[in-house]
């Protein structure tokens, strides 16, 4: 009789950075469109409605992922929700491989969305998971880092292969799909910390739910958190135009280094503040953020085209240090059970600010013009900018920090408990919050 070996896993170390790895090419394939979609409409004649359409399908399709599979990882383990998110990922990228027209890309960021919902809280719970230590900060650094660097690399790879390589549409999809397929074959031997626990079919039920501990930092950091990524839906959805169409440059690969620029510099601030506390992060980055975009106002009033990148790469760097102020400052109040439904949470409020706004700007743009639709925009976001700024203070070192071992299971939530109750964030609770904590990685 022959009994089966049990799998052998990756060390805690390698999965560690197979986990960032994974993020960042979930990120980079989600911009790698961007570029591409001037190349689409030239070749199939769509409206700049139907371009925005197809950007906020996406977005829907992850915000749904988002709010029902969010958290499962919670229940059933990491890995398998991983593994599941790179199958459909790299079925996506085949669908682009393929596409020859409008339904095909509507049907790919559908996908591309469903894929990258549900993975992005199982992979950002796993990184806490696994972090060097439990009071590291990489965890929280990399959440935050990996996702500016993929948006940056996706954009920037996606426009060089569109200006020099041979059928640019087809050839990054080739790429995507190998790396995802690698990916998935990888994360087979990925370590898993958490156990299958009750509640996986309770826990699709739609919603976005923040522990208690966290609601009213949760509250203080939502400006932030929207301010940042507002910015960044503006540079996702019209960079490339508005250097064409303001700046008057037709490089394709000029498209591509705006939002490059943006999130490369997002990264590198996340290193270069990862020693400040997340108050001084939200409130001074926030400040920058606000200076950058005005920066960006009055090149694009000028026009100047290197007014407009010194404003976009200032922007880039509040970007960076106020996304990782707000991200570890939530970090160190989840515990190890509650981890990716709060990170998803955190998603639903970011991609949520990354697309409505764009999308009321696409749908502006044929009545008031891509400048005019540019400047109320950007005015917009310094707006948000100081507002987070100011609501940044009231994050503060806690007097208690949770523990780092895996909190009992909770029973699944009554449909008559209240907000305050279940843990959703309906009903803010006063709750002291940490920057530093074990288990929290920051």
């Amino acid at each position: 009789m022959h009994t089966q070996r049990p799998v052998r896993r990756m060390p805690r170390p390698v999965g560690f950075w197979l986990l960032a790895a994974t993020l960042l090419a979930f990120l980079a394939a989600s911009s790698a469109p961007s570029p591409l979609y001037v190349v689409y409409q030239h070749q199939w004649g769509f409206s700049p409605i139907v371009l925005t359409t197809v950007f906020a399908v996406y977005v829907l399709a992850l915000l749904v992922a988002l709010l029902t599979v969010g958290g499962l990882s919670d229940h059933v383990g990491r890995r398998p929700v991983l593994l599941a998110a790179l199958v459909v990922e790299a079925a996506a990228m085949v669908v682009f491989l393929a596409a020859d027209g409008v339904g095909a890309l509507f049907l790919a960021r559908v996908l591309q969305g469903v894929a990258t919902g549900a993975a992005a809280g199982a992979i950002s719970a796993g990184l806490i998971d696994l972090q060097p230590s439990p009071t590291s900060p990489l965890g929280s650094l990399l959440n935050t880092a990996a996702p500016a660097t993929g948006l940056a690399a996706g954009a920037l790879g996606a426009g060089l292969l569109v200006e020099y390589a041979p059928a640019p549409t087809r050839l990054v999809f080739v790429v995507l799909t190998a790396v995802f397929v690698v990916l998935a074959a990888l994360v087979l031997f990925l370590p898993d910390p958490v156990s299958p626990r009750p509640g996986a079919w309770a826990s699709l039920r739609p919603r976005a739910a923040v522990p208690a501990q966290a609601r009213r930092t949760f509250l203080a950091a939502t400006p932030c958190l929207v301010a940042t990524w507002a910015m960044g839906g503006l540079y996702l959805a019209l960079g490339p135009s508005l250097t064409a169409g303001v700046l008057h440059l037709g490089s394709h690969l000029v498209g591509g280094l705006v939002v490059t620029t943006l999130f490369g510099v997002a990264a590198v601030a996340s290193l270069v503040v990862r020693d400040v506390t997340p108050q001084r992060m939200m409130t001074g980055g926030s400040a920058v953020l606000a200076a950058g975009t005005g920066l960006t106002l009055l090149a694009l009033a000028g026009p100047s085209t290197t007014l407009f990148f010194v404003g976009t790469g200032l922007a880039g760097f509040g970007f960076g240090a106020a996304f990782l102020g707000a991200f570890r400052s939530l970090a160190a109040l989840a515990r190890p059970t509650e981890r990716a439904e709060l990170f998803a949470s955190v998603y639903v409020v970011s991609y949520l600010a990354l697309s409505v706004p764009a999308v009321l700007a696409g749908l502006a743009v044929p009545s008031f013009g891509l400048h005019d639709t540019a400047m109320v925009y950007g005015a917009a976001v310094v707006l948000l900018a100081l507002l987070a700024a100011v609501s940044g203070a009231v994050v503060r070192r806690p007097a208690v920090v949770l523990p780092s071992a895996p909190a009992a299971p909770a029973a699944p939530a009554s449909a008559g408990e209240s907000a305050a109750g279940t843990g959703r964030y309906a009903v803010p609770a006063a709750a002291s919050a940490p920057d530093r904590g074990p288990g929290s990685g920051s």
